[in-house]
Parts: structure tokens; C-alpha cells; sequence
């Protein structure tokens, strides 16, 4: 008797522990913070006299956001959604990536993955450590000035991010 309720015991904490293993609590992107980033993200390119687009996306690399300033090119709203979906999905910057497949002929295979695009203005969006989704931005003058209004977006909402 004592056995058999040993042994149901330990099966019980076994599959407790299992189960809370099954379910995960993730943090995401609001739509709200979203719209709040690409806005931001958008005034920072027209206060350096950038038109550009931005896109938004959650930490699945869905489209939360879209901005498509006055007078942006018309190419610059697939640019903006393939650097965020890019910088969700590999949460780093489009930037780093680039340059790192610029110096490692390994990481340059980088471009053969389907909706990757290794030019700067992908950023991450990060509450602590934890990717909760990324900003695309294109049409500035350079990746690395698109990045830069990124940035400016982020830090500008850095107290939302906490």
C-alpha cells in the first residue's frame, strides 16, 4: 500500500511539473504601443527631412503598424516590413546583420531566407531581454540613418517598455 502511493505521488508531481511546462506566458506588442512606435518612428525621420515607411511588428513578426510618411517612396513599405520581420524573427538588428554577413561567408546565406533583408533600419523591440516584436523602417538616405529613427522611437517610449 505504502508502495503504490509512493509511486502515485511521484507520478503526480511528475506530470504537475510537465503540465506547467506546457503553458507559457509571453509578453507581446499592443497595438496601441505599435502605433505609439511607428508615429515616433516616422517624426524622427521628418524632423532629419526623411520620408519614410514604418512597420511594426509583434515578436510572431506580424504586422501590428504601418506608417507611410508624405512623399515616401513607394518601395520604402515592403523595405520597412522585410526589416522588421527580420529583426523580430532573428531579434537582432538588420544592421549587425548585414555587417556580420559582410565579414562571415557562412552568415552571408542569411539572404537566401525567404522575407530576409539585410539592410539596415531593423530594430528590435525588447522589454528587458525579451523580444516582443521590431520596428522597420525605409527610405532614408542609409540603413544606418534608418536605424537611427528607430532608436529615436524606442527611446522616445522607453518607460512603455519596462
Amino acid at each position: 500500500m505504502k508502495r503504490q502511493l509512493a509511486i502515485l505521488l511521484v507520478s503526480a508531481l511528475a506530470t504537475s511539473g510537465a503540465s506547467a511546462q506546457a503553458i507559457r506566458t509571453e509578453r507581446n506588442m499592443s497595438l496601441e504601443l505599435a502605433n505609439q512606435l511607428a508615429s515616433a518612428a516616422v517624426a524622427a525621420c521628418e524632423e532629419k527631412g526623411y520620408a519614410v515607411a514604418v512597420t511594426v511588428v509583434d515578436r510572431a513578426s506580424q504586422v501590428r503598424a504601418v506608417q507611410r510618411a508624405d512623399n515616401a517612396g513607394t518601395h520604402t513599405l515592403e523595405a520597412s516590413r522585410a526589416k522588421a520581420f527580420t529583426s523580430a524573427s532573428a531579434k537582432n538588428t538588420t544592421l549587425a546583420m548585414m555587417e556580420g554577413a559582410q565579414k562571415n561567408p557562412a552568415a552571408a546565406n542569411l539572404v537566401n531566407i525567404p522575407g530576409f533583408l539585410l539592410l539596415g533600419g531593423g530594430v528590435p523591440v525588447k522589454v528587458g531581454n525579451e523580444v516582443i516584436g521590431a520596428i522597420g523602417i525605409g527610405g532614408a538616405p542609409g540603413g544606418h540613418l534608418d536605424e537611427q529613427c528607430a532608436m529615436a522611437a524606442l527611446e522616445k517610449h522607453k518607460d512603455l517598455l519596462k
